[in-house]
């Protein structure tokens, strides 16, 4: 079972193709890179999959995940999380709120859902910070947090948007190391674009790199 993505060509209407016929295979419990410099579809390509493409571009190509065909789905309907490269939380709820927004099951009672969270908290190093405002966060924290809510979720398959390329490098070291070992973990597979070569040689999976058509 993996995410698969088939000879997926991405063009503005009536004008730039940005990816032409890319494929690429996404094991369970592999992180997948995608490499380029700016301007290359990169971050285009990860609306693409998770349903986020504007309307300004065209898509052709079949993107699926565990044998779902993505594609005739809309994005709530994907089970897909996504990290960015702003660890954005909301302002007007605590931290520990903000990782029971992630929760999937919302209908369990309210102790089994603070001890859920209180569990995820602990796991990325943010114990005792429930009651926390997210404004007093250093960035890591910050996006620890945002990890821990998207997994929350219970997604299938998660999409990286450079979530480490507004950090500082030891900063960096530890926020990827803590993001991959999550993923291995929950054994999901993981698409990641990034113009950074160490976050491609940090990552246990295949890469391919993508060049301005």
């Amino acid at each position: 079972m993996s995410l698969i993505l088939e000879k997926i060509t991405i063009s503005l209407k009536r004008g730039k193709k940005l990816i032409d016929g890319l494929s690429l295979n996404v094991a369970k419990g592999e992180i997948f890179t995608v490499m380029g410099p700016s301007g290359t579809g990169k971050s285009t390509l990860l609306d693409a999959v998770g349903g986020n493409l504007s309307e300004n571009f065209d898509l052709n190509g079949e993107v699926t995940l565990n044998n779902q065909d993505l594609l005739v789905l809309p994005p709530e309907k994907r089970n897909i999380g996504i990290l960015y490269q702003d660890a954005i939380l909301f302002p007007h709820l605590s931290v520990g709120e903000n990782l029971a927004f992630g929760l999937k099951d919302k209908k369990q009672g309210r102790t089994m859902r603070r001890v859920e969270i209180d569990k995820a908290l602990c796991q990325a190093g943010l114990d005792g910070f429930y009651d926390r405002d997210p404004a007093t966060l250093s960035g890591g924290q910050r996006s620890r947090a945002a990890l821990m809510r998207t997994l929350l979720s219970q997604p299938a398959a998660l999409l990286l948007d450079e979530p480490f390329s507004k950090l500082d490098l030891d900063m960096r070291e530890e926020i990827r190391s803590f993001v991959f070992s999550s993923i291995y973990k929950r054994n999901i597979p993981a698409l990641m674009v990034t113009h950074d070569p160490t976050d491609a040689a940090a990552a246990k999976g295949s890469s391919v790199s993508i060049q301005t058509i």
